[in-house]
């Protein structure tokens, strides 16, 4: 490996297991590349940890092991076993009723960069980095060999997250070809086209939150916006609800949450409308709900749009308490890093205040237990969302 030499100032932030080395921190190499792996010392010679290098990135280096050894097939062969014996030990997949979650998780499973998300036998790889992205073949060739899984296809699927960095990126199969999955969760039947589809494929994070919306579904008329392809939608119907509306901008997405409607053999008591969420809360003459679910994509992905983020989160919120019933319920999220609990919850009681109704907090929620946060890395906490009942 190629070696550089950590700056004074930046070492303490690796002796508390930080598994980022910012620009500033280090020497610059003039013969690194990017991607490379390379070994981190202080000025001594005295190891501080394993990583790989980005080019002109402000996050210059993300840390593999704080020990010193080869990131060789062995490596990842441990670190893919390990992470799906802590699934199988935190998840409920024994019963078959689930059988997608997230195998890495970036950052919280300690390999910053890659994802890894399980769907039934097939996997899918997503690189968030060239580093990574060159070391594909052999994490994929090792994901085949970890035991407890039976894993027959295996998708890379990183032209989007990597298209700002490298040009030649194509979404493939390294085994298998059929990009059409179905997957279970919580005994719900759910289909993805790998290909064709947001993220990995399905938000998987919101598993649990999903169960918790369908325990409370019953006998109540829901709104989905945002809705994808019609995860909460689902687990409403198949739980009770009398009616469900689910509404999101993208044909596909709806057309998909056709297909998983049918999967499931449900025909009654369910609307799909292709329209901006935004543009269907603001028709007045819209009926109202006794639950209202909204999920939007991030709206900041960076620090410089967080104030942004915050005004489009509050003037949503507000429009979505209008559509609540009285003595009904908000599930409302944010996926966006850069808003923390504290601020989305501030924000979210800045649209109750707006809208002048009394509220309640009856649930705070978060991503599932397959996206565990590192606890040297809390900047991993990216889901947040509240229930709030109103009077």
């Amino acid at each position: 490996m190629k070696q550089i030499i950590v700056r004074q100032k930046a070492i303490q932030s690796i002796q508390r297991k930080h598994p980022w080395v910012f620009s500033g921190g280090i020497d610059e190499n003039k013969y690194l590349e990017e991607g490379d792996l390379v070994r981190l010392t202080d000025t001594r010679q005295n190891f501080l940890a394993v990583g790989y290098y980005s080019k002109g990135a402000s996050i210059a280096v993300r840390i593999l092991s704080f020990e010193d050894v080869e990131i060789d097939s062995s490596f990842w062969h441990d670190k893919l076993q390990n992470a799906l014996e802590k699934r199988l030990n935190t998840l409920e997949l024994e019963n078959i009723k689930t059988n997608a979650f997230r195998l890495i998780h970036g950052e919280g499973d300690d390999l910053p960069g890659l994802i890894i998300d399980i769907y039934n036998t097939t996997a899918v790889i997503q690189c968030h980095s060239i580093g990574i992205w060159l070391m594909k073949d052999k994490i994929g060739a090792e994901l085949q060999k970890i035991r407890g899984w039976k894993i027959d296809a295996i998708y890379v699927k990183s032209k989007e997250t990597l298209k700002q960095s490298i040009q030649l990126v194509e979404d493939h199969f390294i085994v298998g070809n059929n990009p059409i999955v179905e997957f279970l969760e919580n005994g719900i039947v759910f289909q993805t086209d790998l290909a064709n589809s947001q993220k990995t494929g399905f938000f998987l994070d919101q598993r649990n939150n999903r169960k918790l919306l369908g325990e409370i579904s019953k006998n109540k008329t829901v709104l989905n916006a945002f809705c994808y392809t019609g995860g909460f939608s689902l687990y409403s119907l198949l739980h009770g609800a009398t009616k469900v509306v689910s509404v999101d901008y993208s044909k596909s997405a709806i057309a998909q949450l056709e297909i998983n409607l049918g999967l499931n053999h449900i025909s009654l008591n369910h609307v799909s409308i292709c329209d901006d969420a935004m543009h269907f809360f603001k028709d007045k003459e819209s009926e109202c709900f006794d639950i209202v679910v909204i999920d939007p994509p991030a709206f900041a992905k960076s620090l410089a749009k967080k104030h942004n983020a915050v005004s489009g989160y509050k003037r949503l919120n507000a429009l979505a308490i209008e559509k609540v019933k009285k003595g009904g319920m908000l599930f409302t999220f944010s996926c966006s890093q850069v808003v923390d609990d504290r601020l989305f919850q501030n924000t979210v009681i800045a649209a109750c205040i707006e809208s002048g109704r009394k509220a309640q907090i009856i649930h705070k929620l978060m991503q599932g237990q397959d996206h565990p946060i590192n606890v040297y890395h809390p900047e991993g906490s990216y889901l947040k969302g509240l229930v709030l009942l109103f009077d």
